[in-house]
């Protein structure tokens, strides 16, 4: 070949060796860019995936905290409830003692209601019987009493000759032998009197 051709040809060698180059850098260039992307898209789904599961970590922590807040909330309520009820249960217990100690401390006043009204009762008639009793002794000791002063009632015995005598003595108190006579008379009377009286109920009181 010629000189001319020679750098002629050495001038397309060159253009096609700087066309290859441009060429294989270009697709260096794209491979790069690919793979850049892919590591980048790599990198993100890694962050988005750590963040998905940091995300679930949190979620996870979220509801372990709400759960136990939940179960302490729940026990505080369930602590409360039951105190509430042993409050109640302990109230209720107390009322019924209280109430079973009121029946009781009724029925004991009621019980001794009616045994004071039974031995009321119980005194009044006695009282009344004692009364009744007494009452009946009284009249029976007054009916008695009237009875034998009745029976030894006093009648004076020859009354008109002790009149004489009375009026005899009062008429001749320095003289009393002149009423002898009287007195024989009213002797003989009352002597009468006595031996009358003995067969008779009448005892006469003699003066």
């Amino acid at each position: 070949f010629p000189l001319n051709s020679t750098v002629f040809m050495g001038d397309n060698i060159w253009s096609k060796y700087s066309f290859n180059f441009l060429v294989d850098e270009e697709e260096l260039r794209r491979k790069i860019a690919h793979e850049l992307a892919l590591e980048q898209a790599r990198r993100q789904s890694e962050n988005h995936k750590r963040l998905e599961q940091e995300k679930l970590i949190v979620q996870e922590e979220i509801g372990k905290a709400i759960e136990r807040e939940r179960n302490a909330s729940s026990e505080q309520l369930t602590r409360a409830v039951l105190r509430e009820k042993a409050a109640a249960e302990e109230e209720r217990l107390k009322s019924k003692t209280f109430a079973k100690k009121l029946n009781e401390k009724e029925r004991e006043l009621k019980r001794l209601d009616e045994y004071y009204k039974d031995q009321l009762a119980r005194l009044e008639e006695r009282s009344a019987q004692f009364y009744k009793v007494t009452t009946e002794q009284y009249q029976k000791a007054a009916s008695e009493v009237e009875a034998r002063f009745k029976r030894y009632e006093a009648h004076p015995v020859c009354a008109d000759l002790q009149a004489k005598i009375f009026q005899c003595y009062q008429q001749n108190p320095q003289q009393s032998l002149s009423c002898s006579t009287l007195a024989s008379q009213y002797l003989h009377c009352v002597n009468g009197a006595k031996q009358v009286s003995g067969k008779g109920d009448n005892k006469p009181e003699f003066t």
